[in-house]
Order: structure tokens, then C-alpha cells, then sequence
């Protein structure tokens, strides 16, 4: 009987469809709106991957000819500091053939003056830094403001030939030139004022490949010292 019943309460009953077939879109949207986060996290992993290796490349950037090191009490006013990456860039020659000639100014400020809450932290990261710098050997040219005090803590300014000093030689005077004794550095688009009494001094090399990574830039020493007095 109730078998019976329930053919009779399905007689007009009509069979449900088949599923539609979802279209090629619909199944995109539909894998999408279920995927997105996967795909937002691979596309910043991505990202930041295609960063790091456009920046250790260098892709697209402008690498410097060579490299100017500042160590002093205090950093250089920027402006004055632009000022002196373009006048010596004005005088650097294309060593690397990327069609530009450039010149970078580093500043060390390793004895800064100034809030104690934060002069020793910048202190540190600048004297970390400039050990970064002489350890690979990047600078060429040092504008220093205590010749002296640099020589006896790096030992890293070269004789007047370029080679360099005996090993228990850590005088740093007779090494370097005097900013305002020198005609070409006292004829530059600069605020003088700013520079004229630090000394310019180059530095030596104990490898012969990092000399050799450097070649060149004696040019730029001898042009910037050319009629100097000590």
C-alpha cells in the first residue's frame, strides 16, 4: 500500500536536470575565488625574489666609476655633498662602459655630536659600514678629517707612490693632501667653506686584485693633486 501511495503522490512529478555543464569561465572565476590566496602569496614571493636578484645583478642601476669615502665627526651637508659627486663625476672617466662617468661620495660619520639617545647607534652602523668598505675594498679616494686617527684605527692610506706603508707606519699626515693646498679640489663648483679643511688621501692595497680592480682611478688622484703642496 504505501508503495502504492507513493507512485501515486509522484505521478506528476517531473524528473530533476542534469547538472549544466559549467563553461570554461565559470570554471575559471570558480577556481579563482577558491585559489586567490595561494596566488596573491606566490605572486609577493615572486615579487620579492625578482627583486633581490635585480638588485644583486644590478639591473638598470647606475653603478659608480669610482667611490669617495668621507669619514669624519659629522656627515656633510647633502647639498654639499651632491655638489661634490657632480663636480668629481664631471672629472671620473667611464671605467666600467656603462656610458656614464660617476662618482660616489660615501659618508662615514663615526664620532657624531648630537642626541645620545641615537648617536651611538649611528655611530656603530657607520663605523660597520666603513669596515664593510675597506674589508672589499670599495673606496678609492678617502676625504678624511683627522688623517692621523684614520691611519693609526685602518692603516689605509698609501705613500705618495701608491704603495703601501711599512707595517708599524701609522702616520697619516705625510700621506695626504690638504683640501685647501690643492688647486684643482680649490677650483671645484663646491661650497668651499664646507671642505677646505679636510685632506684627500687614496687608499693602498695589499691584493694585487683588488689594485688591479681599481686601475685607472690613479688618474683621478693625480688630476685632483696635480700642484698640490703639503
Amino acid at each position: 500500500m504505501a508503495s502504492e501511495y507513493l507512485k501515486w503522490k509522484a505521478r506528476d512529478e517531473k524528473p530533476a536536470p542534469p547538472p549544466r555543464e559549467r563553461t570554461r569561465k565559470e570554471k575559471l572565476l570558480n577556481w579563482l575565488h577558491y585559489n586567490k590566496l595561494w596566488l596573491i602569496a606566490g605572486a609577493v614571493v615572486l615579487w620579492i625574489a625578482g627583486s633581490m636578484l635585480w638588485n644583486v645583478l644590478g639591473i638598470g642601476q647606475v653603478k659608480p666609476d669610482v667611490i669617495v669615502a668621507y669619514i669624519g665627526s659629522d656627515p656633510l651637508p647633502e647639498e654639499s655633498a651632491k655638489a661634490l659627486e657632480a663636480a668629481l663625476s664631471a672629472l671620473t672617466e667611464d671605467r666600467n662602459g656603462d656610458g656614464q662617468a660617476v662618482a660616489e661620495l660615501r659618508q662615514y660619520a663615526t664620532n657624531r655630536s648630537g642626541d645620545p639617545e641615537t648617536t651611538v647607534y649611528y655611530n656603530t652602523a657607520d663605523n660597520t659600514a666603513l669596515i664593510a668598505d675597506i674589508t672589499q675594498a670599495e673606496s678609492y679616494l678617502f676625504l678624511v678629517e683627522d688623517p692621523d686617527g684614520v691611519q693609526l684605527a685602518y692603516q689605509i692610506l698609501a705613500m705618495p707612490d701608491g704603495t703601501p706603508p711599512e707595517d708599524d707606519d701609522y702616520s697619516g699626515m705625510d700621506k695626504v693632501y690638504r683640501w685647501g693646498d690643492c688647486p684643482v679640489l680649490c677650483g671645484l663648483d663646491v661650497e668651499q667653506s664646507v671642505f677646505e679643511n679636510l685632506y684627500l688621501g687614496r687608499r693602498c692595497f695589499y691584493v694585487e686584485r683588488e689594485a688591479q680592480a681599481q686601475a685607472g682611478n690613479e688618474r683621478l688622484w693625480e688630476l685632483l693633486t696635480e700642484g698640490a703642496r703639503r
